[in-house]
C-alpha cells in the first residue's frame, strides 16, 4: 500500500512539472537519447540550464500528462506532441528540451556532448566507418581478421600495414562480429553518440532541424533561382512578369538599336555605336591616352613624403 502511494506520489510530481514546462516554454525539441549515458544526460542537462531542461520519461505517462493538460488548459500548442488517435512524437527512446531562448544556441550546445563509443555488433552505423592505411601494430598473426574483411595488407617491419583506405561499414549497415573484433583491436572508437534532435516545436509549428541550417545565403540563392525560372517560363509564353521586366528592356532596346545602325534615325547612345563602327581607330587610340591620364592623376594627388631636417634626421636616414 505505501508503494503504489509512493508511486502515484512520483506520478502526480511528475504530472506537475510537465504542466508547469508546458505553461512556461514555447518552444521545445524533441530528442533521441538512444546510447547516452548517465554521466553524459548529467553534463548535457548542466550545460543547457537555466535557459533550458530536459524532461525525460515513458512515452505512455508523458502522453497521458500531455493529453490531460490540453483538457484542462486548451493550450493548442502542444497538440503535436500527441496527435488525436496517433502516438505523435512521443515514441520510441525520446524527451523533450523546453526553452525560451535561441533555438540555434542550444541546438549548439546539445551538439557539444557527443561521446565516443567502439562498434557494437549489431549496431547500425550513422555513417562510414573508415580505416586510413598505415601501420596497425599488430602481429603478422592476426592478418586473418584483414583477411575475413578483404583488407588488402601487407608486412613491415614486424606488423601489419594496410595498404589504401577502406570502408569497414557503411553507413545504414549493421556492425558485424569480425569488423566490431577488427575496429577494438585498432582501437578505433567510430561512433559519436549524443541526444539526437528529431523534430523542432515552436510556437505550435512543428520543423525539422535542418531547416535550421539554412543561411540567408542560402535563401537568397533560391529565390534567385526562382525569379530567374519565372523570368525564362514569362520571356518563353510572352507573358508578361516583373521578373522578366529587365529582359524585355533590354531585347527591346537591342531591336531600338540594331534598326538605328541600319537606318538614318539616331539617338545619342545610338550615334555613339555609329561614330566606332565607322572609325574604330578614334576610340583605340583614345583609349591609351584616357589610361595615360587617369595614371598621372593618381601620381599627382599621392602625398608627398617630408624629407626630415638634418637636426631631425640625425643620421637615421641611413637606415631608411
Amino acid at each position: 500500500m505505501v508503494a503504489e502511494e509512493r508511486v502515484s506520489d512520483k506520478k502526480k510530481e511528475y504530472r506537475q512539472r510537465l504542466n508547469q514546462y508546458l505553461q512556461t516554454y514555447d518552444k521545445a525539441f524533441v530528442v533521441h537519447a538512444d546510447n547516452v549515458g548517465s554521466r553524459q544526460f548529467m553534463d548535457i542537462r548542466k550545460a543547457l540550464r537555466p535557459g533550458a531542461v530536459i524532461l525525460m520519461g515513458k512515452n505512455t505517462m508523458m502522453r497521458y500528462c500531455v493529453e490531460k493538460y490540453l483538457e484542462e488548459t486548451g493550450d493548442t500548442r502542444w497538440e503535436c506532441l500527441v496527435k488525436p488517435g496517433k502516438k505523435g512524437l512521443l515514441e520510441g527512446n525520446v524527451g523533450i528540451v523546453f526553452t525560451n531562448g535561441d533555438l540555434s544556441q542550444v541546438k549548439d550546445e546539445i551538439a557539444k556532448y557527443k561521446v565516443g563509443a567502439p562498434a557494437r555488433v549489431g549496431a547500425v552505423a550513422p555513417e562510414d566507418v573508415v580505416i586510413k592505411a598505415g601501420g596497425t601494430g599488430m602481429d603478422p598473426s592476426q592478418t586473418s581478421f584483414f583477411q575475413a574483411l578483404g583488407i588488402a595488407t601487407k608486412i613491415n617491419k614486424g606488423t601489419i600495414e594496410i595498404v589504401s583506405d577502406v570502408v569497414v561499414v557503411k553507413a545504414g549497415d549493421r556492425v558485424g562480429p569480425s569488423q566490431a573484433t577488427l575496429l577494438a583491436k585498432l582501437g578505433v572508437k567510430p561512433f559519436k553518440y549524443g541526444l539526437v534532435i528529431l523534430k523542432v516545436i515552436e510556437s505550435g509549428t512543428v520543423y525539422d532541424p535542418k531547416v535550421m541550417d539554412i543561411t540567408d545565403e542560402d535563401m537568397m540563392a533560391s529565390v534567385i533561382a526562382g525569379i530567374r525560372e519565372v523570368a525564362a517560363l514569362s520571356m518563353g509564353a510572352n507573358y508578361p512578369t516583373l521578373a522578366a521586366a529587365p529582359h524585355v528592356i533590354i531585347d527591346g532596346y537591342k531591336n531600338v538599336l540594331a534598326i538605328a545602325l541600319e537606318t538614318d534615325y539616331t539617338f545619342p547612345l545610338a550615334q555613339k555605336v555609329k561614330d566606332y563602327l565607322a572609325d574604330p581607330s578614334k576610340f583605340a587610340a583614345a583609349a591609351p591616352a584616357a589610361a595615360a591620364g587617369g595614371a598621372a592623376a593618381a601620381k599627382k594627388e599621392e602625398p608627398k613624403k617630408e624629407e626630415p631636417s638634418e637636426e631631425e634626421d640625425m643620421g637615421f636616414s641611413l637606415f631608411d
